[in-house]
């Protein structure tokens, strides 16, 4: 039997994510050590990692966020790596450099690479260096600058925030009355989400599809695209659903390649290192624009997953250990169609806010072809602390119908009650006759807002499968009568050997 390429790896984030890595962990016969803040003492990837530490009280600035005691208890527990997840310390390059300077290992790209595409404008200017085509703009300045800019570029105009993402410290400016109002809201925004009001502008690209390529790269110069992910549901600029291939008329086959080629150029660009995702945006002409790298895993990595049967998690970790890919761009293929419903702790109907609670009951769907990546149990709490992700629900399909269609059958499954998710919004979007149609862009929702966000009488297509859900809840209801769900002990500060521990 092999060695493990590393003994230990820590986990640097909470949640599903956490539960992922954790997965992969242990199939490649590597410890898994977590961390957790005092919110989190009973949370799933507690339960599940092999080892696991408490960091601090639930702030994320006082726990997650702390490098120092990240790296205090890679100290304490032996581990000779660190996988960030995404979020939290994930694109902190200060945070892979100390963990360089400790002899650990930061799974994920070299601290200049995160630097290079960490500024939005330093990476734009770096892009257009390396012939990346990128969405008309200009460089930070006061009003009367990006006034002057956005008179060149035409209006309408998007602000955004140089040092974040997340659709925090954007706004799209429609006349030029609107600007000075518009740049003080993007800054405000932009300093307290990331401490920087450093705000730029671009060109509106108008009907837009948000499409990313996903990348991988070793440390001997291979670089592999693993083709595109369609990302343009969004709300408040932050993605919902996405899939893949991208159902867009315009984003062909040969466009998929095109882009998946600058997608390359643009990761050898930094000596990009492990899984990296480079995003653009697509107009209705076919014509794409670099918008930004994210320089870690994404959120939505499953449904590439999906199609391709690599594991981004195993290959992040082979590249951070030395390991050359093994593989070039002609060997990488895919199957069948993927999606994935991001499900929040969320009413859809009262504008998206936040639903955090206890979970009373939770059914998740299981059967051919779903995929559930979830970090909550019956009984966990979705606290007010962090972002109010329950799980991302993917299909993988033979084509984009059936994956549809699986879909719409995983939703009607799933049951998840004490708390409001954004469920019966994912219902209403897969039975929406434009979606069905792969007629969307990043503007959908606020189209389409009455049909998706507003309660609407079950169709007769529908209605079969909502009976044999109900069915089938009730089913398990009789056979679980009396039985109260389970939770898992609080555990106090220090190593914890947890349920897998326990087990072997």
């Amino acid at each position: 039997m092999n060695q493990p390429l590393f003994k230990k790896v820590l986990i640097a984030n909470r949640g599903e994510i956490a539960v992922r890595v954790i997965r992969t962990l242990r199939e490649m016969g590597i410890t898994s050590v977590a961390v957790y803040s005092e919110a989190d003492a009973t949370a799933l990837h507690v339960r599940m990692a092999d080892e696991a530490y408490a960091i601090g009280p639930a702030e994320s600035s006082q726990s997650y966020l702390v490098v120092d005691r990240i790296l205090d208890v890679c100290r304490q527990s032996g581990a000779d790596a660190v996988h960030p997840g995404y979020g939290f310390l994930s694109e902190n390059a200060n945070f892979a450099r100390a963990c360089k300077e400790n002899g650990i290992t930061f799974i994920g790209p070299s601290p200049e690479a995160i630097v290079a595409m960490g500024s939005k404008t330093e990476a734009r200017a770096m892009m257009v260096a390396a012939g990346v085509p990128v969405v008309p703009g200009a460089d930070a300045g006061d009003v009367a600058a990006l006034s002057s800019a956005a008179d060149d570029l035409g209006y309408p105009v998007m602000l955004k925030a140089s040092a974040g993402g997340g659709g925090k410290g954007m706004r799209l400016v429609h006349e030029p009355a609107d600007l000075a109002d518009a740049l003080a809201r993007a800054q405000s925004e932009a300093r307290n989400a990331f401490g920087d009001d450093t705000v730029y502008i671009e060109k509106a690209i108008l009907a837009p599809r948000h499409i990313e390529i996903q990348v991988l790269a070793d440390r001997q110069g291979n670089t592999v695209h693993l083709f595109e992910r369609d990302c343009s549901i969004q709300r408040r600029h932050q993605k919902v659903v996405e899939e893949t291939p991208s159902p867009a008329p315009q984003v062909t086959e040969e466009l998929v390649a095109k882009m998946g080629e600058v997608a390359v150029r643009a990761a050898k660009a930094v000596n990009y290192e492990g899984a990296g995702t480079v995003e653009f945006l697509v107009g209705e002409d076919g014509g794409f624009y670099f918008l930004e790298m994210n320089t870690r895993l994404q959120v939505e990595h499953p449904i590439t997953e999906l199609i391709t049967g690599i594991d981004l998690v195993r290959e992040q970790i082979r590249v951070a250990a030395g390991e050359p890919l093994g593989y070039g761009q002609e060997s990488v293929t895919r199957q069948g169609h993927a999606i994935e419903c991001r499900i929040y702790a969320e009413d859809p109907d009262a504008g998206f806010m936040p639903s955090p609670g206890r979970i009373d009951v939770l059914r998740q769907p299981h059967g051919p072809g779903v995929r559930d990546d979830s970090g909550a149990y019956e009984g966990a709490e979705i606290t007010r602390y962090y972002d109010p992700l329950v799980s991302k629900l993917c299909v993988h399909a033979r084509d984009r119908e059936q994956a549809i269609a699986r879909m719409k059958r995983a939703l009607y499954e799933y049951v998840v009650t004490g708390i409001a998710t954004s469920l019966p919004f994912h219902q209403r979007l897969m039975n929406h006759e434009s979606f069905a149609r792969g007629d969307y862009d990043t503007g959908f929702i606020d189209a389409h807002r009455d049909a998706l966000l507003t309660p609407a009488p079950l169709g007769a297509d529908e209605l079969p499968l909502a009976v044999g859900a109900a069915v089938a809840r009730a089913q398990e209801d009789a056979a679980i009568a009396g039985q109260a769900p389970t939770r898992p002990a609080a555990h106090s500060s220090g190593v914890q050997p947890s349920a897998w521990r326990l087990a072997k």
